[in-house]
């Protein structure tokens, strides 16, 4: 990684643990070895969606052309989400693509996953099904998203009530 990209990855990573959203637990990142090219991410699931009480992983490579290009992130854990593949943990979100900016972080990043799980754009989803179910059938989409939740990230059952 070029010495450009691993400065701002490293004082970024640096900002991501001082944050007041680490203080509250919502997000986090790690290294995976000593390179930081490689990280792991962690957030929480958002209050009062079907995802709060989990814990969600993410893979987050930072490319050679950081921080002029965005760093590819999946979920790692399993999620049921209109704008997250059930099968592979793709996220379709513009800064990750065509919206990025250099001035965005790893931050920005997390923060904003957080805020997708929080609001969904069934419109423009990187999962079909997820997004039919989400528009056609709402609760059944919450339930099934709790359910997901409660086995594969250690949440709680969601209630619409």
């Amino acid at each position: 990684m070029n010495n450009i990209a691993t400065q701002r990855i490293k004082r970024e990573f640096k900002e991501v643990i001082k944050s007041e959203e680490l203080a509250k637990c919502s997000i986090k990142v790690d290294l995976i070895g000593d390179s930081y090219t490689e990280l792991k991410g962690e957030i929480a699931g958002p209050p009062d969606t079907p995802y709060e009480g989990g814990t969600f992983f993410l893979e987050i490579k930072v490319p050679e052309t950081y921080p002029f290009n965005p760093p590819k992130v999946r979920f790692m854990t399993k999620i049921w989400h209109p704008n997250i593949s059930s099968v592979t943990g793709a996220i379709c979100l513009d800064i990750l693509k065509d919206q990025w900016a250099a001035a965005m972080t790893l931050r920005t990043v997390l923060l904003s996953l957080q805020a997708l799980m929080a609001a969904a754009e069934p419109d423009d989803p990187q999962d079909a099904v997820v997004a039919k179910q989400y528009k056609d059938y709402p609760e059944i989409f919450a339930k099934t998203a709790s359910h997901w939740t409660n086995v594969y990230a250690g949440g709680i059952i969601y209630s619409l009530s």
